[in-house]
């Protein structure tokens, strides 16, 4: 399995998992045009996508989610409460169920509630029989359920939005600052450094910090945060990028041990 980003920020996001032939776009949040170009910089088109899943309505995960659909005939998955809020005729929308797996192509995808101001918000974890990615954004407060679904991945996509003292102290009105720290807005760094803190770490190999606040975070703060809750832990941290999003990130079929090892061997870390 591996994935990338499209680019991950307020000003749009989409996130590419590959397995085989199956190919998933979680959110589309940037125009049409501009989603054709990111795709061609992963060297897809949108022909080759199987489907796109949806988090939820907010413009910045959901803008061009009707046209590349439409575009490309592509099915649509997505909660009821995303669905209202979509209100978009002649797609093929396929409701998921937050309690149920859902088997895409050569996918299991399981569908995570989160709390977020939105209809009905979700996040997903992706497992191929043998690894698990879980991608987890716009989530306000860590669940404990949150908790118990993230351990023991192979990889994780984690937002880490903001850093408390500069949204404070930033630009945004008291309104949005509040919605942004609050429980149903963004996990500030601290709060994704706390869910690794609760989490296994053990067969991890790599974790992309995502959704940075261009206006309330500084990437170094964010690596900082995070590095600071993994102190034992060999893997790679990465950055997905508003613009640049993320290049391709294969998840080894090794296990964490064997990784660990052979990263010894060739005198690299994985």
């Amino acid at each position: 399995m591996r994935y990338c980003s499209l680019g991950s920020g307020s000003k749009g996001n989409g996130t590419l998992i590959e397995q085989g032939q199956t190919r998933l776009l979680v959110d589309c949040g940037f125009s049409l045009r501009s989603t054709e170009q990111r795709l061609r910089q992963a060297g897809l088109k949108g022909e080759q996508l199987t489907a796109i899943l949806v988090t939820h309505e907010h413009s910045d995960h959901i803008q061009g989610v009707a046209k590349l659909a439409r575009r490309y005939e592509l099915p649509v998955y997505l909660t009821p409460g995303t669905g209202y809020a979509l209100r978009e005729e002649g797609l093929d929308l396929r409701w998921l169920d937050l309690n149920t797996r859902v088997v895409i192509d050569e996918l299991e995808v399981s569908p995570i509630a989160v709390p977020h101001d939105a209809r009905e918000p979700c996040q997903f974890i992706f497992d191929n029989a043998q690894q698990r990615l879980g991608v987890l954004t716009d989530t306000g407060t860590i669940t404990p359920w949150i908790i118990e679904q993230y351990t023991r991945l192979d990889a994780l996509f984690l937002e880490a939005n903001y850093d408390p003292h500069m949204l404070a102290y930033g630009p945004y009105p008291g309104f949005l600052k509040a919605r942004v720290g609050g429980n149903l807005g963004h996990l500030s760094n601290q709060q994704a450094a706390g869910l690794l803190n609760m989490i296994d770490l053990e067969q991890l190999q790599h974790i992309a910090i995502a959704h940075i606040s261009e206006k309330n975070n500084r990437p170094e703060l964010a690596r900082d945060a995070l590095t600071e809750a993994l102190a034992n832990w060999t893997g790679e941290l990465l950055l997905a990028e508003q613009n640049q999003g993320l290049p391709w990130q294969t998840i080894s079929g090794l296990s964490h041990h064997h990784c660990a090892q052979a990263g010894a061997d060739n005198g690299k870390t994985y």
